[in-house]
């Protein structure tokens, strides 16, 4: 080779250095994991972290939730990864406005958090279906989450998908982006003993499949035991202070702090208290757990017809830190914020060695970290769920509230304690700032168009709808003797219809006969009614109704919901006549839904008559200006029976203030273990009265707000509310 010109020289050289520092940035960028902690650049870290789910909020709602949490004390932030949302038919993928998940880690990057990313793909997270899109159930052969080939090839295929997107991205945290910990599957541990033998090889493959795409973080199975190395197993549950990893190589995690439950329509509204929730994670802390993520510390709202199910609610606030609205939880967020100063005060002992455990009592214990430095750390604690303790520590006299833990980041002074709660309750209040003049347009009962099928006997319903609707109409005739005993006495025949669908609504003749629906706790739907008939030929038509798809379960891919019979009438002159074998017609959605009555030209479409209250299966259309401000809207739905709404053509969701809360709503106190049903509220009355307008979806003037109402609920009582507190 020639001698080389010396400019070129200098850029060669410049760029040998550049390169240089770029190899070395990422052999440091690593993150990694010892039984401590994970480490992060060559540093062990206490991680506090928090649920926040993209498509439950709105990329408008996304930089103030990331920083209220960053305000409260969290390194990171965690999501599941949404597949049906993303790829709602196969090969055509959608990542824009609630699902645009890059621009959402891309957030929290910029407000200088971390990120768990839950890839699953299964999340369960009381969400449709469980994330799976509808129409991996008609794969061919395919079988959900076990050892099987279509469903393997599915999940691996969406998961290289995200993967790839993240690296393209340069999100992971060798790449200088937020993301530190990948999880696959989800919560599948207790599964394997009743899914069968393909179970443990199908956990070991996702397992396997999982770290040969090269991610350059950990990865993560919560609830798995059996995790495969270098896989680390983590905990979900209202406590995890009795769970270890099963290597002792492994970090101690806790990936679901359940910040209290979600709420189901016919359900009473669960809280957790502040103090018990605080109490758990000092808990596990104090045995030397290193990450924890509250779940969920922002749940938002099942917009559209995302809820899982069967009957979860539109609202999943969650009894979270931050509340669905993106308002502060006060004393809950403030509270906790505390705790996490305590935590990290004492994080220089706490990630140097094990924790050491004295007795201070027949309830009372300390346990204490030390750094070979001389750090020092300890957390008293005191188990009795009713009686206060005052124990003495290195000779220092500490009083301890039941059921608490104090911090003690020196070993010495009491930063903080689990039940002292310093901050103020603030309550939530929502003041009305509007009514609306209502037109309406009637939903046709008697009348079958084009798109109609007939089939002999009855079908299962998400088979037929593809999930493109909640609704689906049976229709079958049935000719009426003129002879028949019931047309002389007036003693009407009966009715019965058994579905595994949520709801029905039944029509005779075009006229309305009755409506039944199930339970969150209930597989089956019983309808039993008498029906006016008369001689000749009778059409009887059935709505089922799917409120949400099931998210959770064994195979829950072969459940099914629709009227599946039988369907009888009974008190006739032969008896009972079974209708499920006869000649059924077939028509997916509702007229109103094909029309696009929800949207400003599908509403424009129709002559709107006069609103007639308490009629079912009517649309209402209004029209309202926003209020002034900022405060978080809401729609008071009370006075409604059931159904969904939209405002200028955004789906708020399903609404069912008509079915009360049962469950038991009695005092409620923080000491002792906390379930789900403990500290309950709203017993017999709406499980969800309120349901969250988003400000970016609202215009200053001119918005379009439609009903669609099932049952025959009373529209003049809808009001518009601002909540503050």
């Amino acid at each position: 080779m020639g001698s080389m010109n010396p400019s070129l020289r200098c850029i060669f050289g410049f760029l040998a250095l550049l390169l240089s520092a770029l190899l070395i940035q990422t052999i440091n960028a690593t993150v990694s994991y010892d039984h401590k902690a994970l480490i992060i650049n060559g540093k062990r870290r206490i991680l506090i972290s928090g649920s926040i789910h993209y498509p439950r909020s709105t990329p408008e709602m996304w930089p103030d939730l990331i920083q209220k949490a960053k305000d409260g004390g969290l390194d990171c932030i965690q999501t599941y990864v949404f597949w049906n949302g993303h790829e709602p038919s196969p090969g055509q993928y959608y990542f824009e406005d609630r699902y645009d998940l890059v621009r959402f880690v891309k957030l929290v990057k910029q407000a200088g958090l971390y990120v768990n990313l839950r890839i699953g793909p299964y999340a369960c997270a009381e969400w449709k279906f469980g994330g799976f899109p509808v129409w991996l159930k008609y794969v061919p052969g395919i079988s959900f989450r076990t050892d099987n080939a279509p469903f393997k090839a599915a999940m691996q295929k969406f998961t290289e998908k995200i993967v790839s997107m993240m690296k393209s991205e340069g999100l992971f945290e060798w790449q200088g982006g937020p993301i530190i910990l990948s999880q696959i599957e989800n919560e599948y541990g207790p599964m394997e003993s009743v899914m069968g033998p393909g179970a443990k090889s199908y956990a070991n493959w996702a397992a396997k499949m999982a770290v040969g795409l090269n991610t350059g973080v950990p990865w993560i199975m919560c609830k798995q035991d059996d995790a495969p190395d270098p896989v680390i197993n983590t905990c979900n549950g209202f406590y995890c202070d009795y769970f270890s990893p099963n290597q002792k190589y492994k970090p101690t995690m806790w990936t679901e702090v359940w910040t209290g439950w979600f709420t189901a329509f016919g359900g009473a509204v669960p809280h957790r208290p502040v103090e018990d929730l605080a109490f758990a994670i000092a808990r596990f802390i104090q045995k030397g757990g290193s990450f924890v993520n509250y779940y969920m510390y922002h749940g938002g709202t099942n917009f559209g017809r995302t809820a899982g199910g069967p009957f979860i609610a539109t609202s999943y606030d969650y009894d979270a830190p931050i509340d669905e609205y993106g308002l502060l939880r006060q004393p809950k967020w403030g509270h906790l914020r505390d705790m996490h100063k305590a935590i990290k005060q004492a994080e220089p002992a706490l990630i140097s060695g094990d924790p050491t455990m004295q007795s201070l009592g027949n309830y009372e214990k300390a346990y204490v970290f030390k750094s070979k430095d001389g750090a020092c750390a300890a957390f008293l604690s005191n188990y009795h769920q009713s009686s206060s303790a005052r124990v003495i520590y290195n000779g220092l006299r500490y009083d301890l509230p039941a059921w608490s833990i104090s911090i003690l980041p020196d070993c010495k002074t009491a930063v903080f304690n689990t039940a002292t709660v310093k901050e103020p309750t603030l309550w939530p209040k929502m003041t009305p700032v509007g009514k609306f003049s209502w037109t309406s347009y009637g939903e046709n009962t008697n009348s079958l168009d084009d798109n109609s099928f007939t089939k002999d006997g009855l079908y299962e319903q998400l088979s037929q709808t593809w999930d493109k609707s909640d609704y689906l109409w049976y229709t079958t005739y049935v000719n009426i003797a003129q002879n028949e005993n019931f047309l002389k006495t007036g003693v009407w025949p009966y009715l019965s219809v058994d579905s595994a669908g949520h709801a029905l609504h039944v029509f005779v003749n075009g006229k309305y006969a009755g409506s039944g629906y199930g339970g969150y706790d209930s597989s089956k739907l019983e309808f039993w009614k008498s029906v006016n008939l008369w001689a000749g030929s009778n059409k009887i038509s059935i709505l089922s109704v799917a409120v949400g798809l099931a998210n959770v379960g064994t195979h829950f891919e072969n459940w099914n919901i629709g009227v599946l019979g039988p369907v009888v009438l009974s008190g006739l002159n032969e008896g009972k006549r079974d209708l499920s074998r006869q000649k059924w017609t077939y028509q997916i959605g509702l007229k109103g839904e094909n029309l696009g009555l929800h949207t400003v030209s599908g509403s424009s479409s129709v002559e709107w008559g006069s609103a007639y209250a308490k009629q079912p299966l009517t649309w209402y259309k209004a029209y309202f200006n926003a209020p002034a401000g900022n405060d978080p809207l809401a729609l008071d739905m009370s006075s409604m029976g059931k159904g969904q709404v939209w405002v200028n053509g955004q789906h708020i969701g399903r609404y069912w203030p008509a079915y009360k809360a049962y469950g038991d709503c009695s005092a409620c106190s923080y000491g002792g273990t906390y379930n789900e049903k403990k500290c309950a509220t709203n017993c017999g009355d709406s499980s969800q009265k309120w349901y969250h307008v988003p400000r970016s979806w609202v215009n200053p003037t001119g918005n379009l707000l439609v009903v669609l109402e099932e049952f025959g609920g009373d529209p003049s009582g809808i009001a518009l509310v601002k909540r503050t507190t």
